[in-house]
């Protein structure tokens, strides 16, 4: 039979010196992690989503507002109007403005974006917007992140499968849990070297659906910009597959300020800037990149031109008119002017800001079929982003969101 094993004064010492490395390594993941940095203040119970065929009000007023830095649009998801400023995201009751749940860290917010039913959250630290936070949108619980690489700047744009992420250099495509499908352009560290088929261009532009991604480029060796047209979820991630590539000799490709308006999963439209002797114009291509359209515009689009994509189509504001665009072919069905931004569906009446409230148009024609007055409070001109939560209409105004909706009574 063995002798019991005896412990030495050594093996104390190493066991003491493994337990202190263990807690002042603990110590330093507390102190350094983002979860130190996050608050969250989650609801209590679900909000219910609104009914979706209540009556339109016959008057509206402003019912409150607040700070709405980091969002790009009026954001709506269930039954929750979300703003984002600074570093915090909140959900707030459509009707009062009133908190329902609040995800604030101490990192400056890049981009929020809603899809999924839920909220899209990136903040920036020192790799650029390089941490995205998915949260519920019903009670601000953290469902999923991730964290990776990317631009100082990016825009975020859901398109109902996907969500992309678009900075200058790089851009990425996400599933609804986070995981990265996409990466195209410059790769800080790549797996595979040279499976990016170009690492020096500037990306302008951007959009996708379910099945493409469009992407404008402007690369230092082709004379003017560059149509790519991509596969949102190739096998290879990190290996993009591109469909068509090709340099645009449109007149306006070669113009500062094209962009990509809108994507289809059998079409593209792509905004092209006036020359010296050709107007601006709407180009519509196919999925391999051939120009199938050419839709002259009245006048370019000014620095406050937005999309806005419904149920019904896309909608683009040029910054003084509205242009309806085909779901499918993407060719302009309609066009309105004097009017402050884009649309937002309510009880199927399409509504759409303008000088003395809101009007409400036939989502087919553009034809005016009545007009409900608002009277806005300290509004300065700035481009507004229309969005609907029950019978509420949600305005954002510059840096600031204000929800609309009939007086109490």
């Amino acid at each position: 039979m063995l002798a019991p094993e005896r412990r030495t004064r050594a093996d104390i010492l190493t066991a003491v010196a493994i337990a202190a490395l263990v807690a002042i390594v603990t110590a330093v993941v507390a102190l350094t992690s983002g979860v130190r940095s996050t608050h969250s203040t989650t609801a209590t119970t679900d909000v219910p989503a609104p009914s979706s065929g209540g009556a339109i009000p016959a008057q509206v007023k402003d019912l409150w507002h607040q700070a709405d830095g980091a969002a790009m649009r009026s954001l709506v998801v269930g039954g929750v109007a979300v703003t984002a400023d600074g570093g915090t995201v909140t959900g707030r009751d459509p009707r009062t403005g009133d908190q329902v749940w609040k995800y604030e860290r101490d990192l400056p917010l890049c981009a929020v974006e809603v899809q999924f039913g839920t909220v899209i959250a990136t903040y920036r630290d020192d790799r650029g917007c390089s941490q995205t936070t998915l949260l519920n949108a019903q009670n601000g619980s953290r469902v999923a992140a991730r964290s990776s690489y990317m631009d100082k700047q990016v825009t975020l744009w859901p398109d109902g499968t996907y969500v992309l992420a678009l900075g200058d250099d790089r851009l990425e495509m996400w599933r609804s849990d986070m995981v990265r499908t996409l990466e195209f352009g410059y790769v800080d560290a790549p797996v595979n070297p040279h499976t990016q088929p170009r690492t020096d261009c500037k990306l302008l532009s951007a959009a996708s659906a379910p099945s493409r991604v469009a992407v404008l480029e402007r690369c230092p060796k082709d004379a003017a910009d560059r149509l790519s047209i991509l596969n949102p979820a190739p096998k290879d991630g990190t290996a993009p597959e591109e469909y068509s590539s090709h340099v645009l000799n449109e007149p306006g490709g070669a113009v500062d300020g094209a962009r990509v308006i809108a994507v289809s999963d059998s079409r593209i439209a792509l905004y092209l800037p006036g020359t010296q002797t050709t107007p601006p114009v709407l180009t519509i291509y196919d999925v391999q990149g051939n120009l199938l359209a050419t839709h002259q515009l009245s006048a370019p689009l000014t620095d406050t031109a937005m999309v806005a994509r419904l149920s019904t189509g896309f909608f683009v504001f040029t910054g003084e008119n509205l242009i309806a665009l085909n779901p499918t072919t993407l060719d302009p069905l309609w066009g309105t002017q004097h009017v402050l931004g884009t649309p937002a569906l309510m009880s199927g009446q399409l509504f759409v800001p303008v000088a003395d409230g809101l009007a409400a148009l036939d989502p087919q024609t553009g034809a005016q079929t009545s007009r409900i007055p608002l009277q806005r409070t300290d509004y300065h001109n700035e481009p507004i982003s229309l969005a609907v939560s029950g019978t509420v209409f949600l305005e954002r105004r510059g840096t600031q969101v204000y929800g609309v909706g009939a007086p109490a009574s």
